[in-house]
């Protein structure tokens, strides 16, 4: 009697119908009919895909808890609203097209879309998300970002709710920054009779400092015929913050209110004096004495499995990948190779900071350079190409466990360009030294060595403000994390200043070869 296949071996059958039907991984939603039951029901139970409501499954590699959901949520929403309504049919609500111009991706526990059908009616979805379709009639021609379709940026300010003005204000200060002049939008409010969203974006502007345009939106819809009465949306405070005179992109805006925003609670959890810059020598030595500690918490935070022993080889030059079959195929002896040369590039540029150059200037010059060191050895073992760590990332990223999602790949150089900017401008190091990493990692500039990179950006800034070479602790990740999270789901960075600020004043954690650490594993 003849056996039947392995069970690897119908998995890997599955395996390569799902393949297919993803295009290779381009596509990670797919509906019931695209794959047989058979397959389905292996892939489900060997933890493949999962299924999103009857007829849709999704594919993911994260694992299938609320941040793999949410990665997947837009294509889903534009996979399965296009199968029900049709192509150019439906629309994200201005309320929402108003946070995807402002590069807020973040998924919310519910998405409001416009569709042109007696359609109205909530999808309950995983993880508490819900889509509400609403069905309505409307003129304006769609604008794609992301292959998701949203009101154009002037449609949609002059179309949000009233109380939009004070739920997602920095949203629509963003956008508004983007803008320019008042032409266009008041040949939207004149063609649409909309003489309450002209006095709200008159009373907007004026509280914004831009009493010029509010003026004109004002005097325009008069002309028109139209009876305006001008009113504070926000009605209340705005964050302390001025929209550039020329017109920028909306992340560039989105950027800097976050920075002017989390400003306050940096300096409220960071409250250690700011020293003199220390003697280069003594300094510099401080850093090596702490490298191999350094290196074993910032692998380990980012899930390598690393060991002392191996940081020393690397670190004594104890490294010979042309005859040491280990150190050529070990990823984590070559992270580690890796941050070896990347920290010996910071280390050089730190001195540069304790001569008095400008720290802030040494960090738009050199991030990159650190960043493509960490995975240098990667490159000439032949793990990935030369050309990819070559700029910033040119496809999304998404980060495991967080709610927070990075800006899209076409908004990454603007992003980064207001970050730079503000880190030049600011006065106070400890500022710097929070909101400098944080903000970059917010970004996510590079597909990979982000966490790294930042905690590198971080040591520049504190040493520009007379503070020491300060460590992360493996054994104090999950607290990093909240911190983290805290600050780019909240915008609430006190945590995170005081967890640096802790550190700082700490004794440096001592090398994992004279502790009881045990070695870290990824969950």
């Amino acid at each position: 009697m003849a056996k039947g296949k392995p069970l690897n071996e119908k998995i890997a059958d599955s395996l390569r119908q799902l393949i297919g039907v993803t295009n290779e991984g381009q596509r990670r939603v797919f509906r019931s009919d695209e794959l047989s039951r058979l397959h389905r029901e292996r892939l489900i139970e060997a933890k493949y895909i999962q299924e999103i409501m009857k007829g849709w499954y999704y594919a993911s590699r994260l694992g299938f808890d609320a941040a793999a959901w949410h990665s997947a949520f837009w294509e889903f929403a534009r996979e399965y609203l296009n199968d029900r309504f049709g192509t150019g049919n439906w629309v994200i609500s201005p309320e929402g097209s108003v946070a995807i111009h402002a590069e807020r991706w973040e998924v919310p526990p519910q998405v409001v879309v416009h569709a042109k059908a007696n359609a109205n009616g909530n999808l309950p979805l995983p993880y508490g998300t819900s889509i509400y379709v609403l069905g309505k009639v409307f003129d304006v021609q769609p604008q794609e970002i992301n292959g998701t379709p949203v009101y154009p940026a002037i449609a949609a300010i002059c179309e949000i709710q009233p109380n939009a003005w004070r739920t997602v204000k920095k949203d629509i200060l963003s956008v508004l920054g983007s803008i320019r002049g008042t032409a266009d939008i008041l040949r939207y409010l004149v063609g649409a009779g909309a003489s309450a969203s002209a006095g709200r974006l008159a009373g907007a502007l004026r509280k914004l400092d831009k009493a010029r345009d509010a003026d004109q939106i004002l005097q325009g819809m008069k002309a028109a015929g139209f009876d305006v009465r001008e009113t504070d949306p926000f009605g209340g405070d705005v964050p302390e913050f001025r929209l550039p005179k020329r017109p920028v992109a909306a992340i560039d805006t989105r950027i800097r209110l976050l920075w002017s925003v989390l400003r306050d609670g940096v300096l409220d959890g960071f409250t250690l004096p700011i020293g003199r810059l220390p003697s280069k020598a003594t300094y510099l030595t401080e850093i090596e004495d702490r490298y191999i500690s350094d290196a074993y918490n910032s692998l380990s935070i980012e899930g390598y499995q690393v060991t002392p022993d191996l940081i020393e080889r690397v670190s004594a030059g104890d490294w010979d990948p042309d005859h040491r079959q280990a150190d050529f195929e070990t990823r984590n002896a070559l992270a580690a190779r890796g941050y070896w040369q990347a920290f010996q590039l910071v280390k050089a540029d730190v001195g540069r900071i304790l001569d008095g150059e400008n720290a802030a200037e040494i960090v738009y010059e050199r991030h990159a350079d650190w960043r493509a060191e960490l995975f240098r050895p990667l490159v000439n073992a032949g793990f990935i190409k030369p050309v990819d760590l070559i700029g910033y990332r040119q496809h999304p990223v998404y980060i495991r466990g967080s709610a927070h999602v990075p800006v899209s790949e076409t908004s990454v150089q603007p992003a980064m360009d207001a970050m730079l900017d503000c880190l030049a401008n600011e006065t106070d190091p400890r500022v710097g030294a929070v909101l400098g990493p944080f903000v970059f990692t917010y970004i996510h500039p590079f597909g990979d060595g982000n966490g790294r990179t930042g905690r590198f950006i971080m040591n520049a800034m504190l040493a520009s403000g007379g503070y020491p070479w300060t460590i992360i602790p493996v054994a104090r990740k999950p607290e990093y994390m909240a911190a983290l999270e805290e600050a780019s789901s909240h915008e609430n960075a006190r945590p995170l200043a005081s967890f640096i600020a802790d550190l700082v004043a700490a004794p440096p954690p001592p090398r994992p070869d004279d502790t009881g650490w045990p070695k870290f594993r990824t969950a």
